[in-house]
């Protein structure tokens, strides 16, 4: 047996079985995949693969088993290069950061630029995608380090440990009548036009929770992922806005330049927790506990690695 046998097993059930798009993704032949796998059933004895034909149809009870042993053997395999680069490479390397928009826009790049003055050697990949990509990027390793709201402690195969609190915001055209009032019901904002956040991001489902609580259906006019999306169509006059307390700076800032006006939320919609995450028993190097540091003076090495150890639960924010 060997670590290709190992890839295309694993690659073949992230691909949900279909080895035309593991051999792809491999860049590789359908045909070498196939071969690997039953070369490998066979030194086992066991079929990990249940077949229709040449179509594999399931993962059968001992291929579950092996897929088991088989993500121990190439996550440690990681953490051995992980290691190497550690030792050799003098903290230089790529650090690859899944996350949100709301978070690689408004919330990264202080600690994005700390990091690169400490670390000059260190590049930055960034990744963004919703909450369930933002996991699953970190469970297939291709970054180390992930930050959201929601989802992440969904994953029991990651680690995840509150960062920072937020609250969500309303914003107004200057010329809105609402703007007259410095604290907002839900009531008052059930009854206009809204655009805020796609139902998977930036604690959205708070603000539906709110609604469904009072039994008041909101009237969205518009959904979308990103911040500065909702607050260009605010200033169209499509609606009022939600969007999280830091994606509202900037207007609290510019003296009424943008034509836009904020109030807050968080008696409206409570708290929301942002969130780092690591694929549990992940080897971290140290510009990795540096950035972690940065994001949060609530989180330490000391911490993350007791957390990584399997004591997450003893951390309250």
């Amino acid at each position: 047996m060997n670590l290709h046998q190992f890839r295309f097993i694993q690659e073949a059930t992230r691909r949900n079985l279909n080895l035309t798009e593991a051999a792809k993704a491999l860049h590789t032949s359908q045909p070498g995949v196939s071969k690997a796998i039953i070369e490998l059933e066979e030194e086992l004895g066991v079929e990990i693969f249940a077949r229709h034909g040449k179509r594999l149809k399931r993962i059968t009870e001992p291929g579950q088993h092996v897929l088991k042993s088989i993500e121990l053997i190439m996550r440690e395999v990681n953490n051995l290069k992980r290691i190497g680069e550690q030792y050799s490479a003098e903290d230089s390397g790529t650090l690859s950061i899944a996350t949100t928009h709301t978070q690689a826009r408004y919330v990264l790049p202080e600690p994005v630029a700390k990091l690169r003055q400490a670390y000059p050697k260190v590049n930055v990949s960034l990744h963004q995608g919703s909450p369930a990509q933002v996991a699953r990027m970190l469970l297939d390793e291709v970054a180390e380090i992930g930050i959201a709201t929601e989802s992440l402690a969904d994953y029991s195969e990651l680690v995840t440990l509150p960062c920072y609190e937020w609250q969500h915001v309303v914003i107004l055209p200057s010329t809105h009548p609402l703007c007259q009032k410095e604290r907002l019901t839900l009531e008052d904002i059930a009854q206009e036009p809204l655009i805020t956040y796609h139902p998977s991001f930036t604690g959205r489902t708070k603000i539906d929770h709110a609604f469904a609580i009072r039994k008041l259906e909101p009237r969205i006019a518009l959904e979308a992922i990103d911040s500065d999306v909702i607050k260009t169509y605010v200033r169209l006059g499509l609606g009022i806005g939600i969007v999280a307390e830091m994606a509202a700076r900037d207007i609290l800032e510019d003296g009424g330049k943008s034509g836009l006006v904020v109030r807050p939320a968080g008696h409206l919609f409570g708290q929301n927790v942002a969130r780092v995450a690591f694929k549990r028993s992940a080897y971290l190097r140290n510009f990795v506990y540096k950035f972690a540091e940065l994001l949060s003076d609530r989180l330490d090495r000391k911490l993350i690695a007791k957390a990584m150890d399997g004591h997450a639960n003893d951390y309250d924010l």
